[in-house]
């Protein structure tokens, strides 16, 4: 029986190649509400297969995972689409997680860790969903200067973006720092894969955010975030960067 839920639950919180069928779902789901509740849900779903088990995963496991971590971060230096990309970072960091159920971390707090990863996922499809709103579709290198046609869009796009590559103070930063703690604990030299990983990330992230802010902007500028929509955006990034410092943080 366990030797069938691991593999189910390597569908959930990715393993390649089973990782392929969440980023084909997730490219199925038009519907942004949708999107955002696979988002939150998928790695839920995994952790909860994983519980009932009651037993840390097999040693051989953890490899995989950092591999499958590793190749989704490296993909996504080089995609245009604003919606493909948060899947593969979404692989790519809850491919991670498998690293803290190796040790000692319990599963609860893997679920916090796999919140804390899905909550600025979700806020960027969001933003994703109003590019593609205003000009049909959320590639990179489309369309630019975002910062001189929609400078409060642009801005809230920026922290979404560090709040996902693990910048200081966000949730991921700290389950990050958690991650490589549990890896050098456990099995050293993951820990020089997973500061890759988060290498990648940074790199990725960047390359996104030039696509879409850098250059001129165009002819006919859409409209910006009202002030309601922007203070929203603004609240919800406060509150990650408090669930950063004062409970994902201190767990870690």
């Amino acid at each position: 029986m366990d030797a069938l839920l691991y593999p189910l639950a390597g569908i959930f919180m990715p393993l390649f190649p089973l990782s392929m069928g969440f980023n084909l779902l997730l490219g199925r789901c038009r519907h942004v509400v949708l999107r955002a509740l696979v988002l939150l849900l998928w790695p839920q779903l995994g952790l909860m297969l994983i519980a009932a088990l009651n037993a840390p995963p097999p040693c051989w496991l953890v490899p995989l995972a950092l591999l499958t971590s590793g190749l989704y971060a490296l993909r996504a230096l080089v995609l245009r689409d604003v919606g493909q990309w948060s899947g593969f970072l979404a692989t790519s960091a809850w491919a991670l997680l498998w690293i803290p159920l190796q040790g000692d971390t319990p599963t609860a707090t893997v679920q916090l860790y796999a919140l804390g990863f899905s909550a600025p996922l979700i806020l960027l499809a969001l933003l994703g969903h109003g590019l593609e709103r205003r000009f049909g579709a959320a590639y990179t290198g489309l369309y630019g200067g975002l910062t001189q046609s929609m400078p409060r869009f642009a801005a809230i796009l920026v922290f979404v973006v560090l709040a996902i590559i693990a910048t200081p103070l966000f949730p991921a930063f700290f389950i990050m720092l958690a991650t490589l703690v549990e890896a050098v604990a456990t099995m050293p030299g993951i820990a020089f894969g997973v500061a890759g990983v988060w290498l990648l990330w940074s790199w990725a992230g960047a390359r996104l955010l030039q696509g879409l802010i850098a250059g001129p902007a165009g002819d006919h500028p859409p409209n910006d975030l009202n002030h309601a929509v922007t203070l929203s955006y603004t609240l919800a990034l406060l509150l990650l960067v408090g669930a950063g410092i004062y409970g994902i943080g201190g767990l870690s």
